[in-house]
């Protein structure tokens, strides 16, 4: 998945789409740090959430069964979906700028557009106004921010960091019709709306409504798709939100609430069939696992 030149036919057919989901993305910080470890280092990338790594100096090497390349060289990026742990080593003289982020909860919805592993060679000079922001990021010791006004700068410049990442992947590496999850526009439809507003109680017959479909060849061309019924992806999409919100330090009862449930007990169960974990439970784990 190393970048390669671009096709400007291909880039100009999916543009507004890239737009789009660009101007969608917002994101929080679980952390974001500096390493430069003076005798080598191997850190884990997390699993729940995104892992987003640029080499600062020097090389890093990462395991060679992950399906990623051997090694990242000074100016190179990767980008981690959260499917998998992946353990990162840093040799002596190295340096990475390593953010683990947590998408906002009105930027769910772009989680599966997203590649699950993406590297991107020579970043700094595909978007070297990104790679120099990427240069004085995150700190050398676990605090994210400790000045006034420094959360709501470094979420943007995160945001930005991750934005670029993404554009530098989807110029040439990217699948045929990304960033559509269906390739059917009459389905994208519905696809933006649920996304749009997860708390809604969605029916089927809404949902064939927004796609200007009847109701039995919307649900037959749904699944289809995505190998899901509407009611199973509706379901999807809100333990999404409700991860991102959890992540986000909302309560139990808030995030219910937003997302539609009649009770805090019926949301924790559907938590819990999704996860294998309560909603505390789970955030907790997750706290853990960014710390």
């Amino acid at each position: 998945m190393s970048l390669l030149a671009p096709a400007p036919a291909a880039l100009g057919a999916r543009g507004d789409a890239l737009e789009k989901l660009l101007g969608a993305i917002a994101v929080s910080i679980r952390s974001q740090r500096r390493h430069f470890p003076p005798a080598g280092d191997t850190i884990p990338l997390a699993s729940d959430g995104l892992s987003l790594v640029y080499v600062l100096a020097g090389e890093v090497s990462l395991p060679r069964d992950a399906g990623l390349p051997d090694g990242l060289s000074a100016g190179d990026a990767l980008l981690l979906s959260g499917a998998r742990p992946i353990p990162l080593r840093i040799p002596a003289g190295s340096g990475v700028l390593v953010s683990h982020l947590a998408l906002a909860d009105g930027s769910a919805h772009v989680a599966p557009l997203l590649p699950d592993v993406a590297w991107i060679r020579s970043f700094e000079e595909l978007e070297p106004a990104a790679a120099a922001l990427a240069q004085h990021m995150g700190t050398d010791a676990p605090v994210v921010c400790d000045r006034d006004g420094d959360l709501v700068i470094c979420r943007m410049m995160a945001t930005t960091l991750l934005q670029s990442v993404i554009r530098a992947w989807s110029s040439a590496c990217a699948p045929q019709g990304w960033p559509s999850l269906s390739d059917d526009p009459f389905l994208d439809r519905v696809v933006d709306a649920v996304n749009a507003d997860p708390g809604r109680e969605w029916t089927v017959e809404q949902m064939a409504s927004i796609s200007a479909l009847s109701r039995s060849v919307f649900a037959e061309r749904f699944r289809a798709a995505f190998d899901l019924s509407p009611a199973q992806y509706v379901a999807e999409v809100r333990m999404r939100a409700a991860r991102a919100l959890l992540i986000d330090g909302r309560g139990v009862s808030e995030v219910s609430r937003e997302l539609g449930y009649a009770s805090d007990e019926g949301f924790s169960r559907a938590f819990r069939r999704h996860t294998g974990l309560t909603p505390s439970a789970w955030r907790t784990r997750a706290s853990l696992a960014s710390a």
